[in-house]
């Protein structure tokens, strides 16, 4: 029997959350907000915590409506 391993059917680019936040522009603290209030899921890789860049792109960028109709 094989054991297929789920993470690597979905490679993840994990980075600290000071990356993430410099990427986003945005703080650290609204990346630990987010985390927390469930928007986005933080990893703990020992005692640090990573956040998967891809999953905070779905997540996190909005697009925003234009006023003028079509």
């Amino acid at each position: 029997m094989s054991r297929t391993n789920p993470a690597a059917a979905h490679p993840t680019r994990l980075v600290p959350l000071a990356d993430a936040a410099e990427y986003f522009h945005v703080s650290v603290k609204t990346l630990r907000r987010r985390i927390a209030d469930g928007t986005i899921a933080g990893y703990r890789v020992g005692r640090l915590i990573r956040v998967d860049l891809d999953e905070l792109t779905q997540n996190l960028v909005v697009t925003i409506p234009s006023a003028r109709s079509v």
